[in-house]
């Protein structure tokens, strides 16, 4: 995984709280900036590809270690978005 401005651990969190803590991290975010997350949830990569389609975020990197799931998320600009 390649170095991020900000990582989140969710661990052992379940369905909708690693979603929660994504979506209020990358609010804050500048644009450009990234976010690492690492989660068990599987349901972590449904949700984290749909949060980055509707909202027009880069899902940068998806990958799955055991029963680890690790995803890097790039903010983009409004006028970036699709």
């Amino acid at each position: 995984m390649h170095a991020t401005d900000h990582a989140i651990d969710a661990v052992g969190l379940e369905c909708p709280e690693p979603l929660m803590i994504l979506r209020n991290k990358v609010r804050g975010m500048a644009v450009g900036e990234t976010v690492a997350v690492v989660a068990t949830d599987p349901s972590t990569v449904r949700d984290f590809t749909n949060f980055c389609r509707f909202m027009g975020h880069e899902l940068a990197e998806s990958s799955q270690e055991g029963e680890r799931y690790r995803f890097i998320i790039r903010k983009r600009a409004k006028a970036e978005r699709r």
